[in-house]
């Protein structure tokens, strides 16, 4: 895809906004049948104990709120139902400009937050066919690219990624947490230094380490600038 022909209509919304949205692509992809969705349906798929991180007890009244400003920002649309009931739909194809595998991806992120690459394969292999690792990589490479995702670890195995639909102050809690994660991996590079037997084998740990802690602090460096950009724009 060429990044530079998509129309960016998207923009950070709320934790809430952003489970009704995962929701709608989710059962728009899992279950065709009762899809576009009710209020009602919106809200008991928000609140399932499976496949949802954080858990949410929303109700109608919160669904519908979210409804209301997702509609006024373009991304989902209400459409005529059975009898008196109005049912929506995403528009997130459009919104976010992406294809069918990236809005699989993308959908994960936004129901369950950060996760590895591993977990995020097995998860939008619910939603869309992604065989292994190799077949996700350049997905969420395109993603990284159009800004939708933040990786938080440096890239290989494990690595830990999320999307970039935060708000400003949820994007700085992030960057908080991140830099206490690079300080814990400072102490225990220090402690284990301690213990150093001057093998080839501790070395290279010791230079892994500090590879990853220089590439988690510039990964911080990164999100603290996108929150000052963000506030600005405020």
């Amino acid at each position: 895809m060429d990044h530079d022909t998509v129309s960016k209509t998207w923009r950070p919304v709320g934790r809430i906004l952003r489970r009704v949205l995962g929701v709608l692509v989710e059962k728009a992809k899992t279950t065709p049948d009762v899809y576009p969705m009710t209020v009602n349906a919106i809200a008991t798929a928000a609140n399932q104990k499976s496949n949802r991180s954080p858990k949410m007890e929303l109700s109608p009244e919160d669904v519908e709120n979210a409804l209301d400003e997702l509609r006024k920002i373009g991304a989902v649309v209400e459409v005529q139902g059975d009898g008196r009931k109005f049912r929506y739909k995403h528009l997130l194809y459009e919104w976010l400009g992406v294809d069918k595998l990236q809005l699989a991806v993308m959908a994960e992120l936004l129901l369950r937050g950060e996760q590895t690459l591993g977990d995020l394969r097995a998860r939008a292999a619910r939603m869309e066919r992604i065989d292994g690792l190799s077949d996700l990589k350049p997905i969420v490479d395109d993603l990284t690219g159009m800004n939708l995702i933040l990786p938080l670890s440096p890239e290989g195995r494990g690595q830990i990624v999320t999307h970039n639909l935060y708000l400003p102050e949820e994007l700085a809690k992030l960057e908080r947490q991140l830099k206490d994660r690079v300080n814990d991996e400072q102490d225990s590079g220090g402690r284990n230094s301690a213990h150093e037997t001057g093998t080839i084998t501790v070395s290279s740990s010791k230079s892994d380490l500090q590879q990853s802690i220089a590439e988690l602090t510039k990964t911080v460096g990164e999100l603290l600038e996108r929150v000052e950009r963000l506030e600005r724009m405020q």
